[in-house]
């Protein structure tokens, strides 16, 4: 049984699984059929929604139904439980859609979401990305709620402070020795390889802003991985930031050194979510606060 109109069941689903024959499998009929049930909603709203290729997408008519949507999927979930407890468990969950920063999701936010399933059942659908950019994915109907760096909430959408990541710059021993032995300077910041998650990554450059206002281009790595950073740097690859919480093991150790003892990078992080009388939402917002206290500081 299900609350939302089938078009709409069938529009997000096809977004969801990326396919229409996805969509037909988890709605138990048949793709001909949900692309009926697409077609209808279009020719209802004089839009078109989903962009019919592999793995389909939202236009822009289909983002701005994506965001209004989403909402009344939580609400409805809530629903069924209250009437329908049977279709509440574990086995029949619709799944949440959230977006979270990789750094984050290993330190702090897998005990949330594992803390949400077994309290309340909830099943997770996350989503991963820069935290300069997990907003875009809010923004674009593509989840329910996410984990930012921007603090001024999207139209619509409640924000709650979590918390700064704090960062900092890590590399081997020998090859601090190497680079950084004159100091951190724009010269050797110039000369120092350097290790970024991926093109989106800003957090180097910021670090590299603090520290001189000169424009560099140091030799890089891309390497998309957080945990990876760190044994990537102690293997001399290269110098990058990291988040304090992940590289006390490596520290005594000693495979790594703190190459600029006195700088730091805090990046604060807050959680962005639609602005509904959800309980789900709220629990999940509470538990992420909770978490994230006990690995995030304040920023300074």
């Amino acid at each position: 049984m299900d609350l939302i109109h089938p078009q709409l069941a069938a529009f997000a689903a096809v977004l969801e699984e990326g396919s229409f024959d996805a969509a037909a499998r988890r709605l138990a009929v048949t793709p001909s059929a949900v692309s009926q049930r697409i077609k209808a909603l279009e020719d209802r709203l004089g839009q078109v929604l989903v962009v019919r290729q592999a793995p389909c997408r939202p236009t822009p008519a289909g983002e701005q139904l994506l965001r209004r949507v989403r909402p009344m999927q939580a609400l409805e979930a809530e629903a069924l439980a209250d009437f329908l407890p049977e279709r509440s468990t574990p086995a029949v969950a619709r799944t949440i859609p959230v977006a979270v920063n990789d750094d984050s999701l290993e330190t702090w936010f897998i005990a949330a979401v594992a803390q949400l399933h077994q309290r309340y059942g909830y099943l997770f659908d996350v989503r991963v990305d820069d935290q300069d950019h997990t907003l875009d994915l809010l923004r674009d109907g593509s989840v329910l709620g996410a984990v930012t760096a921007e603090a001024a909430p999207l139209q619509g959408c409640n924000v709650h402070a979590l918390g700064a990541m704090r960062y900092r710059a890590i590399a081997a021993p020998a090859f601090a020795a190497r680079y950084f032995a004159a100091g951190i300077a724009a010269e050797t910041l110039a000369r120092a390889p350097m290790i970024v998650f991926n093109r989106k990554d800003a957090l180097q450059w910021r670090f590299v802003r603090k520290v001189t206002r000169a424009k560099l281009a140091p030799p890089m790595h891309y390497l998309p991985t957080s945990t990876g950073f760190i044994d990537a740097a102690a293997r001399g690859l290269g110098w990058c930031l990291a988040p304090e919480s992940l590289i006390a093991p490596a520290l005594r150790e000693k495979r790594i050194v703190i190459v600029d003892p006195a700088r730091r990078l805090d990046v604060p992080l807050y959680w962005q979510h639609a602005a509904i009388r959800s309980s789900t939402l709220q629990q999940i917002g509470q538990v992420l606060r909770e978490a994230a206290a006990g690995v995030l500081t304040t920023a300074g």
